[in-house]
């Protein structure tokens, strides 16, 4: 787990992962608000715990907790039922445009080494940037052109999958958009080592 500071920045958040996870969710970087609270997705405004925990993706969670709705504070639970998260960069910004060049070219292959070491089943980014910065700095891939859904390229057996960001920067996608693409991604994980299509629409 990474947990430094820089400068006046608050601790990072950790990773939580494991081996024998089916499913790691990678955002961009951490948020100061979520740093300081400690939790991932921590905003009320983020689309991340409300889209997933109307997601089949959190069934199992939801049923073992006994709750309809997750909340950040749940983060880390998430390992006991498969599901991971860390971050493509894990030093904390306002917003992913003020991180140098330099924080992706520093952290994104040690994304790279986690995930090679961890192998999950998939690799989830949460947005376009993140996958195209990691596909850049972590992997030396120039790629360009990158749709959301799922990717031909892989991590050792673990698959990579794109979904929308779930910030409500994002106004491309709605918090029905989001649910759309977990359960999409819930798809992929119930085929196994098949593909799976992405949400119409």
């Amino acid at each position: 787990m990474a947990n430094g500071t820089t400068g006046d920045l608050p601790p990072t958040l950790p990773d939580y992962l494991r081996p024998g996870l089916r499913l790691v969710f990678v955002g961009i970087n951490p948020g100061l608000y979520s740093a300081r609270r400690g939790h991932y997705f921590a905003r009320r405004t983020n689309r991340f715990w409300p889209a997933l925990s109307r997601s089949r993706l959190s069934a199992p969670v939801r049923t073992a907790l006994g709750r309809d709705v997750l909340v950040p504070e749940d983060d880390a639970r998430l390992p006991e039922f498969g599901i991971g998260l860390t971050d493509v960069v894990k030093t904390p910004s306002r917003g992913a445009a003020d991180l140098a060049p330099a924080e992706f070219t520093r952290w994104a292959p040690e994304l790279t080494r986690k995930l090679g070491a961890f192998q999950p089943d998939v690799a989830c980014f949460q947005g376009v940037t993140g996958y195209r910065a990691f596909l850049r700095h972590g992997l030396g891939v120039d790629a360009r052109h990158v749709s959301l859904g799922p990717q031909a390229r892989r991590i050792g057996t673990t698959r990579l999958y794109v979904v929308p960001n779930p910030s409500p920067a994002n106004a491309h996608f709605t918090l029905d958009d989001q649910v759309r693409w977990y359960d999409s991604l819930a798809d992929l994980l119930d085929q196994g080592r098949g593909g799976a299509p992405a949400p119409a629409g």
